[in-house]
């Protein structure tokens, strides 16, 4: 049994002592990898572990590849959560105190400190960096920062007046997510649940009724011309308010929503819907009956609903179903829009089609999106439409938009789409329209341009994520980039506010070069001004005469410049698919925005998240493990390596306690092994031995291949379970040669597979390497290079033997005989060269069986396959069924003497195996024995076999 915690903390110690993290520049090539920081407002847990796991596994494998490579960290302090923490402690909100309890195990004592939010953050920073220190990580602790140090502050306030001088901030008045508990704007960050608030702008169309306004919700404005009736819920409770100079009827939600979007609204009466029932509204010259639904929902749009049967399934369907309760109510669709796909009514059309037979049928949404689809890419407007008669729908929508505006038909509502959304405090969010709000201007296209040319230049792994950015970049609008509460670093311009914590953390890794020149206090932020800045970053200035107005030494200031200008850019960044819409895409923008091309970010590698046994991590659900206690439980090398291995990188892991005990058992029989063999080399090379440096060889360039991808889970399962098959086949072929003589390759084996599992379980890989006998620590090992060009005979003839053994076995189980004989008969010479014509067919792309036959009977060597025509699809087959590298080997290399092989390497494995003795015959020899006449069959390496 392996004494997990002990041997890790052996070797954090160790890697502690010699300083082993700690990167400076040197003459090696760099990488500068780097992670998502931690927001410290809980312990990390076991989700949160596999994307620091991936960095620092990406970060360990480029070290041991020769690059000079620096994986640092920080901690982010700024932004609200904190704040509604420490609130909700205030008011002794009992489900996070116990959460604080009973998941994270935090003192009572320490529970009371918590009403203010820096004890929060400081208390769970100790805990997360302990958690990382004791998973491994690779990570160079000189350089951690918080992102309300003062210098950091500085830095931000740098970055900000850099972005307002190049016209990428702007202010103004414009929607964002609101907490209007916090009187603050809300981010990804800011909500329960990680969720970014996303809005919709609603056109809202106005009806009039006896000098009141009737407005209804659609993202349809030219649909207009296609209204029949109004729907409206007999049920709710309406409200009459007073809008601005304007009476509107809404439903209670709706009300409250327009009051953040500058709207003063004031309650008159509250009205039931019924009383609605029946009446008339009015708009453009047009008298609309208003008819009761229940579907119509309070809390979306105003509660009351335009209806356009022709064109929206969900109307058709409702009005159909009123007029079977109401057969006087005798209303015929309006068709606007003609398009290819559908014919007068396409609403009536496509639910006849799909069977739906009530306003409940689940498949009125698929209706709807293939009629709204089809309509918008290719519909075009009819002659009742008016002027806007033979328009396309994708035009026709921004012009008739404007058109109900200018004629004061129409307003706007904006609404979350993906609500509820609730911030970190409780409090339900809305939309909110700030006025002299800041706004980082991501609607600029130019900017947009510069993001998509890094994006296109940029490795994203997985590459199939690609599309994503593209897609953010596409519909990203000005963002609120700062608000009136929270920690953070106040807006250098307008000290009201301070800047949005997703904002302030979108160039931070160049910050990482100067927190280590912070931290010993060889930089204070007393002194700094923007010209510091601009000399480190763009070697702007005069250093002796900046140096001298910041009170800096020269020396360290050309220093700081000279760190930078050789760790940057970023090579990786490694993050969660949860950041994609925001920080991730985020980071190009500002990089792209404020460093030249040449410091632009290299590459973005993106993971899923963490399931705990096939279920979504949740305290209500209590599968959080926090990371350090399933650490101290079960040892951080498993936990690393049952993460990775659960999935690749986009798929959600699933980390559950079977794999991890797996895992512990596999590496528990590598760690037993490391110490019965000793380097050496073996006296003569057979042939068994040439095979498995070859398939070492391949391990080599399979697992370096996978891991370059970020393909760990594939990498990994070479290293620990693929390979174990072709050892085991070795072992059990010296063994029946009776061997002793395999130790030095056993010992070279064994170390290739420990320097190549110590990026992924670094703790015990050391432990291994040393009980190996090999010198220094595996970490700064060479990262193990294939030097053997594949023996081809040797590969062949260890297939050949493989599939020999596996045939006879199965033979053995079909006829459960006990073999007295075994006899195998190899093929003859003919079919051997027309098998490697076959192969170099295949090869080329020729399949056809009737060509390749034509091909090998013009052959006089091979003119004898038209007594064995079925040979040729036989072969072709398992051709096709081989590795593109074996069919090469197939194609190129002579004919292997198979006879010579099976004779006098098979025999012994057959004798131990199955205790009796083969023989050996040619197809065409005259004197073999063959009482069944199976040598006809023999194919080249696949010998026919006769067993009695």
């Amino acid at each position: 049994m392996i004494p997990w915690n002990e041997i890790e903390r052996k070797w954090r110690n160790i890697w502690a002592s010699q300083k082993e993290f700690e990167i400076e520049p040197d003459h090696r090539p760099k990488k500068f990898v780097t992670v998502a920081y931690p927001y410290p407002n809980s312990p990390q847990h076991i989700g949160h572990g596999r994307t620091y796991t991936l960095a620092d596994v990406h970060a360990r494998f480029l070290r041991m590849r020769g690059f000079n490579t620096l994986f640092p960290m920080g901690f982010h302090y700024t932004g609200t959560p904190i704040l509604g923490m420490a609130k909700r402690v205030q008011e002794g909100d009992r489900e996070l105190i116990e959460n604080f309890e009973k998941i994270y195990h935090v003192p009572q004592s320490t529970i009371k400190e918590f009403v203010e939010p820096v004890k929060i953050a400081d208390y769970f920073h100790e805990e997360i960096k302990q958690g990382m220190i004791e998973m491994g990580y690779s990570i160079d602790w000189r350089r951690e920062f918080t992102t309300i140090d003062p210098v950091y502050k500085k830095f931000i306030e740098w970055q900000f007046r850099k972005l307002k001088s190049l016209n990428y901030i702007v202010q103004g008045s414009h929607p964002v997510g609101w907490c209007p508990k916090d009187q603050n704007p809300v981010s990804q960050h800011d909500t329960q649940g990680d969720v970014e608030p996303d809005f919709t702008e609603y056109i809202l169309v106005k009806f009039h009724l006896d000098g009141m306004i009737i407005p209804t919700a659609t993202l349809r404005p030219e649909t207009i011309f296609g209204v029949t009736n109004l729907w409206i819920n007999p049920q709710i409770t309406y409200q009459k308010v007073k809008v601005d100079d304007e009476i509107w009827l809404v439903s209670p939600e709706c009300a409250r929503k327009m009051e953040f979007l500058n709207k003063t609204v004031s309650l008159i009466q509250e009205v039931p819907g019924s009383e609605f029932v029946g009446k008339h509204v009015t708009i453009m010259d047009k008298n609309i009956p208003i008819f009761p639904a229940s579907f119509v929902e309070s809390q979306t749009g105003t509660g009351i609903v335009m209806s356009v049967p022709a064109h929206a399934p969900f109307d058709y369907q409702a009005l159909v179903d009123y007029q079977k309760k109401d057969p006087t109510i005798n209303i015929t669709p309006i068709s606007i829009i003609r398009t290819d796909e559908f014919g007068e009514i396409p609403a009536k059309e496509i639910v006849e089609r799909l069977g739906i037979k009530d306003q409940d049928d689940a498949r009125l949404d698929e209706a709807t999106n293939e009629v709204y689809s089809k309509e918008f890419y290719s519909g075009v407007l009819r002659e009742n439409t008016g002027r806007f008669a033979g328009l396309k729908v994708s035009d026709a929508k921004e012009e008739i938009k404007a058109w109900l505006a200018e004629s004061k038909n129409s307003d706007v509502l904006l609404e979350l789409n993906n609500g509820p959304v609730r911030c970190r405090c409780g409090a339900e969010c809305v939309v909110k329209l700030l006025n002299n709000q800041w706004f980082l201007n991501y609607l600029d296209q130019s900017w947009k341009d510069k993001a998509n040319l890094c994006f296109e230049r940029m490795s994203i792994l997985p590459n199939e994520i690609r599309t994503e950015f593209n897609y953010v970049v596409g519909w990203l609008r000005q963002r609120a980039c700062a608000r009136q509460h929270g920690l953070g670093t106040n807006l250098p311009w307008d000290q009201g506010w301070i800047v949005e914590s997703l904002s302030d953390s979108v160039i931070y890794m160049a910050y990482y070069i100067l927190a280590k020149y912070v931290n010993a206090r060889e930089l204070s932020a007393d002194n700094l001004t923007d010209e510091f800045f601009e000399f480190v970053f763009f070697e702007k200035g005069n250093a002796s005469e900046i140096s001298a107005r910041c009170k800096i030494q020269e020396k360290t200031l050309s220093r700081i410049r000279y760190d930078f200008a050789y760790f940057y850019p970023v090579d990786a960044r490694h993050s969660g698919r949860d950041l994609v819409p925001n920080h991730l895409t985020f980071f190009v923008l500002n990089h792209v925005a404020i460093f030249p091309e040449n410091l632009w970010p290299k590459q973005i590698v993106v993971n899923g998240s963490v399931l705990m046994d096939g279920k979504k991590m949740s305290k209500s659900m209590g599968n959080i493990i926090p990371l350090r206690k399933a650490i101290s439980d079960y040892g951080a090398d498993p936990i690393r390596l049952a993460i990775i291995i659960s999935a690749e990188l986009l798929q959600d892991a699933d980390f559950n306690l079977e794999s991890v005990n797996t895992i512990k058992s596999k590496l528990e029989t590598i760690y037993d092994d490391c110490i019965k063999y000793k380097s050496g080399t073996s006296p003569s090379m057979q042939l068994e031995d040439k095979w498995i440096l070859g398939k070492l060889d391949s391990l080599i360039t399979q697992t370096t291949g996978a891991i370059e991808k970020m393909r760990l889970r594939e990498a990994l399962h070479h290293i620990l379970f693929s390979f174990e098959s072709d050892l085991q086949w070795y072992l059990k072929r010296t063994e029946a040669k009776g061997r002793t003589d395999i130790s030095g390759i056993l010992h070279r084996i064994l170390s290739v597979r420990v320097a190549m599992l110590s990026p992924f379980a670094p703790h015990i890989a050391e432990e291994m390497w040393e009980r190996l006998g090999n010198p220094g620590l595996a970490s700064r090992s060479e990262w193990p290079r294939a030097i053997n060009e594949a023996d081809k005979i040797a590969m062949q003839s260890e297939e050949l033997l493989q599939s020999t053994i596996e045939d006879i076995k199965n033979v053995l189980k079909v006829t459960k005989i006990s073999p007295q004989k075994i006899i195998l008969y190899t093929a003859d010479s003919w079919k051997s060269k027309a098998f490697q014509k076959i192969a170099k067919s295949v090869i080329s792309g020729q399949t056809n069986i009737g060509a390749i036959i034509k091909d090998l009977i013009a052959d006089p060597e091979t003119e004898n396959i038209k007594k064995d025509p079925d040979f040729v699809k036989k072969s072709v087959n398992s051709i096709l069924a081989e590795s593109i590298e074996m069919r090469k080997i197939r194609a190129d290399t002579e004919p292997i003497d198979e006879g010579r092989i099976l004779a006098s390497e098979l025999s012994g494995l057959v004798k131990k195996e199955f205790a009796v003795d083969i023989q050996v015959f040619a197809e065409s020899d005259p004197s073999k024995f063959d009482p069944k006449n199976k040598a006809r069959m023999a194919r080249p390496f696949k010998p026919a076999l006769y067993i009695e």
